[in-house]
This record gives C-alpha cells, structure tokens and sequence, in this order.
C-alpha cells in the first residue's frame, strides 16, 4: 500500500490540483449570479486549498530555490489567510444574527492576522518525498505554533458540530461532511508520517467538493 502512495503522488497532486480549482471556479461562477456570501467564502477557502495543492504538484519537477521557497511561503501565508473564514462558513451555516454575526466577524478578522503573521514568521525548510520537493514547517514562535493548532484543529472541528445542527436543521450532511472528511483523513495520514501531506490532500479536495454541494444547499434554502 505504501508503495502505491508513494507511486501515485505526483500525478494525483495534478488531478487533486484541477479538481479543486474546478470546484472554485464553480463557486465564483454561481456568486457571481447569485451574490450569496456562502459561495465567496467557499470559493476563497477553495483558493487556499487550490494554491496548496498546485505548489505542492509544482513540486513534482522543481527543485529548491529561491522560487519554490517563495511560493511555498505564500502556501503558509493563504492557510493563515483564509481557512479562518470557515468560523464565517459557520455562522452564515447558523444564521447568526446581530450580535453574534457580529462577533464572528470580528473573530474571524483576528485570527486572519495572525494567520497571516504565523504564516510570514514560520522557518520553512525544503524536504523531498516521493520525488516532491516541498517547503515543510522547521520551526516558528510558540504563539505562532498555537495559532497554527488553532487554525488546523479549532476550524474543523467546530466546523464538524455546525455541520450536525445543520444536518438536523436543514436536512443536509454537507457541512458535517467536509469538515468530517477533511479530519478523518489528516487521521490517516498519522499512519504514514511521511505521506501525511498527500494522504491529507484528498481530505482538502473533498472538503472542496462538499463545500459546493453545500453552498449550493443554503442557496436553495434562502
């Protein structure tokens, strides 16, 4: 099984790559007619994990240097950036209002900035496995290393209790999906350390997907 990880890499990071920009285009095209927020804040999250996995595919044949350093920065800078917007994703999900809108959007501004920040600061190091060359985290602040954790964990997981209520609320499973799917398989990449960003790339194309699926649910509901 290992063997075929390690075989399949490079050309599924390309198809992993056209996927989820497929599903950001999408996204884009229907806010564009629409002009609801789920799609925009769905489509940039996709952005994030598009840009991911193309630097990651770019990988396949670049080897280190001055580019491939500055473009992986800019990997670390989008996560930071953009996967806050979930806590965004879930409030809409919710239909916060007044108060509590409010409030996540102030939350989610924060934790954009030192998102960002974490992503600047974070010493980056070149690594290569399975013929990808790819820029790996060596070490950062330890304010940065909980924003991180925080960002990685304290997205998806709430994401993941949203997604319940809105399963049972609106009669979809979208939302707990994506964010279930996503975490279920960042758990199996534990089980092969060194393939654990591949194995969690088909986590991100599946959030992708259901992310969509979703939008387009809570556009039909409003």
């Amino acid at each position: 099984m290992e063997e075929l990880l390690f075989a399949s890499c490079a050309p599924m990071l390309w198809v992993i790559t056209v996927a989820e920009v497929v599903f950001t285009v999408l996204l884009f095209s229907r806010y564009a007619k629409s002009k609801n927020l789920i799609y925009l804040l769905s489509g940039l999250i996709c952005v994030g994990l598009s840009y991911d996995a193309l630097i990651l595919a770019l990988g396949s044949f670049m080897t280190e240097g001055t580019l491939l350093a500055v473009l992986s920065r800019m990997r670390y800078v989008l996560h930071g950036g953009l996967i806050p917007l979930i806590f965004l994703i879930c409030a809409y999900a919710l239909d916060f209002k007044g108060f509590w809108k409010k409030a996540a959007w102030v939350f989610t501004g924060v934790l954009i900035v030192l998102g960002v920040t974490d992503g600047v600061v974070r010493t980056i190091g070149p690594t290569v496995v399975a013929n990808i060359c790819r820029y790996a985290s060596v070490t950062a602040p330890a304010w940065a290393e909980i924003v991180n954790s925080l960002l990685t964990f304290g997205t998806v997981i709430p994401m993941m209790i949203a997604g319940v209520v809105v399963w049972i609320k609106q009669k979809t499973p979208h939302l707990f999906l994506s964010a279930f799917l996503m975490f279920a398989f960042s758990g199996l990449g534990a089980a092969v350390l060194e393939l654990m960003f591949y194995i969690s790339m088909y986590g991100e194309l599946l959030m992708a997907l259901f992310l969509y699926l979703y939008a387009r649910k809570k556009d039909y509901l409003t």
